[in-house]
């Protein structure tokens, strides 16, 4: 009997489908790799773009109308220096979200601004916290060290695989890309994001306008 045998089509099938998930599985690792750690650009939707309730600006800001505001989700876990965090006991101050990865260069250029901000706003008596979103770190020793090497002083919500992220409703400003801030107005609703990193200027216009809501 002949060595050489034809395939069969259940062996064929099974080809097909083995290269099929793998053609799957590299398409969104390459999804994932563009969308991580986005440099610039305006992100989200045009700028003047109305959509989900929300404009986009020049700037790549995104805002919501207070009355078109949804309730952002609960964010809950451990931090980068081992305690316990939930975002929800925040109600009552403007909450800003910062989903950074110590890996991700324009978070390193954003982050002295974040330092500053937050210790400002804390030096005033501003009824504002910042809580930091660690994502795509392999260890919380990488972490702990890109937040000493720039003085950021507000506790990070240790989620190394961005499970957090995706607690955020579809259709939301929701974090799409690393860098991405989000902030919350005072009653704990999503009112602010962008998907790129941010300088002083562009932080400071999405905070001050929920601290002078009433």
């Amino acid at each position: 009997m002949s060595l050489s045998r034809a395939r069969s089509p259940r062996t064929s099938r099974r080809s097909t489908s083995g290269r099929a998930v793998l053609l799957t599985a590299i398409t969104l690792a390459s999804a994932l790799t563009l969308s991580a750690c986005g440099d610039s650009g305006s992100g989200g939707k045009p700028a003047g773009a109305a959509g989900g309730n929300y404009v986009t600006g020049p700037s790549g800001i995104s805002t919501v109308a207070k009355a078109d505001r949804v309730d952002a989700p609960k964010l809950d876990g451990e931090t980068v220096e081992g305690k316990t965090l939930d975002t929800t006991t925040l109600k009552g101050k403007v909450v800003v979200l910062n989903v950074w990865g110590s890996w991700c260069p324009p978070c390193r250029a954003e982050a002295p601004y974040f330092a500053k901000v937050s210790k400002d706003l804390a030096d005033g008596g501003k009824d504002v916290a910042f809580v930091g979103i660690n994502t795509r770190d392999n260890s919380k020793q990488n972490a702990a060290a890109f937040e000493q090497n720039f003085g950021i002083a507000y506790p990070s919500l240790y989620d190394p695989d961005g499970k957090l992220m995706l607690r955020f409703p579809k259709g939301t400003l929701n974090a799409q890309s690393i860098p991405s801030t989000i902030v919350l107005d005072k009653q704990g609703k999503i009112a602010a994001r962008t998907l790129v990193a941010v300088n002083e200027e562009q932080l400071r216009s999405m905070i001050d306008p929920l601290l002078a809501e009433q």
